[in-house]
């Protein structure tokens, strides 16, 4: 049996195979003892995306059973016990503390449901039953591959055992996520107080996380209380402790709202989760009020929800302050002037171009804006100047935010 790209938006004339071929025969799948259904679901492999399921699980893993339809189409969001068939590209799990599992062909997992986009990855859609697929992300998504980069292996293939359920129906993430989307309108008014400053970049792998964090370490030995956080993508634990580690006081994702992924939603979705998430790091925490919100948006500026979402009310109300992560110079300069066009003009370049002396001396001449060297974001002055915050913003750890303009909405 193989995957077929039957999407109707993807595929030719006549469906065509992708990926790996599913071996799915018995005889690929070491049998295994009858086990209670409890026992199963402590000792499988969670994953990241998971971890407010696999807590649950944890507390009472009796109160879990299986839906096994195969015929029954997934919701994104959806909590599947797979078993991996055929280990590929992603040969790690990654557990609900981040840490990287290795990956036996047998082994039963809990992952999620959802679709991927990721230029240097895949593009995966969320299949249409219960039937054979992938994992296409390390973080837990259970997708189906429809392409993939050249450099890349096929993609791991795994087969759902069924749908975790409870007595209110198939699990969801979001049924157990510590906070739940708002539609946009209704979350504005804390977010239109605090600065806000978004990191947005030419792609995938253009540094846009690490520009974050290193603008967040700055912010943070300015004094500054940092609230930041990624607003879409994949789901993964690596940008959300990176920000962290850097000295974000407060960090909120996606996933924190029951989201593995937000490609493939509908954008409305994706608003409101960007909405929402900013709303929740502008509030108030156990350490105190945030000085200055940071978000990442991933992927780049020529992916279809990243691009809408630059152009829609829920970001241009509430965010001040554009940073642009490039691979190279042209790329800048052609990112710039997409992002001028959008209405978003960045006050600051970064990322991956920085690495490059010549890079950035080739950037500066082709560009009127500021480009910094990513990791000089990490001094208090650089990370000030960048965020648009100026001296007057620096206060000991126990004072308050001074003056800092206007008001929002990027123009």
């Amino acid at each position: 049996m193989s995957i077929l790209d039957t999407s109707p938006a993807l595929r030719d004339d006549a469906p065509r195979i992708v990926a790996v071929p599913l071996r799915v025969d018995a005889a690929d799948v070491p049998a295994r003892a009858p086990e209670p259904l409890a026992s199963r679901l402590l000792r499988a492999k969670k994953a990241y995306s998971t971890r407010f399921v696999a807590a649950a699980i944890d507390r009472d893993p009796a109160a879990f059973g299986l839906v096994r339809d195969p015929a029954r189409a997934p919701r994104p969001g959806d909590v599947v016990l797979a078993r991996v068939v055929t280990i590929g590209q992603h040969r790690r799990l990654e557990s609900p503390v981040s840490r990287r599992q290795i990956l036996f062909e047998g082994d039963e997992i809990v992952v999620a449901y959802g679709s991927r986009y990721a230029a240097d990855q895949f593009l995966a859609l969320l299949p249409e039953d219960l039937g054979p697929c992938h994992l296409a992300a390390a973080g837990g998504l259970a997708s189906r591959v429809i392409d993939q980069h050249a450099d890349v292996k096929d993609a791991t293939v795994i087969e759902p055992v069924g749908l975790l359920s409870t007595v209110d129906g198939v699990v969801n993430l979001a049924d157990l996520a510590p906070h739940t989307v708002r539609p946009a309108p209704a979350v504005r008014g804390a977010a239109t107080r605090v600065p806000v400053v978004a990191v947005v970049g030419t792609s995938m792998n253009s540094g846009k996380s690490t520009t974050l964090a290193c603008l967040a370490h700055g912010l943070a030995a300015a004094g500054l209380t940092v609230h930041a956080g990624k607003a879409t993508g994949t789901g993964a634990g690596n940008d959300a402790n990176h920000f962290v580690d850097a000295g974000a006081h407060r960090v909120v994702d996606f996933t924190d709202l029951g989201r593995p992924s937000t490609f493939g939603l509908p954008f409305e979705e994706v608003r409101d989760v960007f909405a929402t998430m900013v709303g929740l790091l502008a509030e108030p925490a156990a350490h105190g009020a945030p000085d200055v919100v940071l978000v990442e948006v991933a992927d780049g500026v020529y992916q279809g929800d990243t691009r809408r979402l630059l152009t829609d009310d829920a970001f241009r109300t509430v965010v001040d302050r554009v940073v642009f992560a490039a691979g190279d110079a042209l790329g800048a300069s052609g990112g710039v002037a997409a992002l001028r066009a959008l209405g978003c003009a960045p006050s600051v370049v970064s990322g991956v171009l920085t690495a490059s002396p010549l890079a950035v001396a080739e950037a500066r001449a082709a560009l009127d804006v500021d480009v910094v060297p990513t990791y000089d974001l990490r001094l208090p002055e650089v990370a000030l100047a960048a965020a648009g915050l100026g001296p007057e913003v620096v206060r000991p750890a126990a004072g308050v935010l001074g003056a800092v303009g206007d008001g929002h909405a990027v123009a």
